[in-house]
Order: structure tokens, then sequence, then C-alpha cells
């Protein structure tokens, strides 16, 4: 297992549309296969700034969504509303305790 980090930032002005879009299709993406974890988090200093938390049984599984129409729409509609670069993480969780 693995999991996907991305940190999102958002014109001050499209938080709203964003927030509608992942509220729309969050159970698409979590039943995505290899899927077994989706997460949003939102910073508590810059309320436009977000990150996704996804686990994911194996990089092939979250290559496959990337590759989907599903993530295509999502993304299309998602990156319109950003104020920067997005950055993302692919890490091995190490511990959870």
């Amino acid at each position: 297992m693995f999991v996907r980090i991305v940190k999102m930032s958002f014109l001050p002005g499209k938080v709203d549309a964003f927030l509608t879009i992942f509220n729309e299709k969050k159970v698409f993406i979590r039943n995505s296969a290899g899927c077994t974890l989706l997460e949003l988090y939102r910073d508590k200093t810059s309320p436009n700034v977000f990150f996704t938390y996804s686990y994911w049984e194996t990089e092939q599984d979250l290559e496959n969504y990337r590759n989907s129409v599903l993530f295509k729409e999502v993304w299309a509609n998602t990156k319109v509303l950003f104020n920067d670069k997005p950055q993302a993480w692919s890490v091995d969780k190490e511990v959870s305790i």
C-alpha cells in the first residue's frame, strides 16, 4: 500500500466550486479499483489550500485511476480553479499506530 498526497491551492473565489466537484465525485474516486481510503484536508491558516490523501493497493491502481475518464473529468474541472501549481507526492506508509 502507498499513499498519494496532493496539495492544491485555489483562487479564493473558487473554493466553493472545488468543494462541489469533490463532494460530487468523492464516492466514485474512493470506489476506484485499489483505492482504500480518500481524505480531504484544509489548511488552518490558508483556507484556499487543500490536501488530498488517497491510499492505493498498488501504483498500477493509481495509474489506472489517473488514466480513467473519471480522473480526466475531475482534473479538467479542478485545474482551472488553481491559483498555483499543484504538488504531489507518492509515499510508502512506514508506521501507523
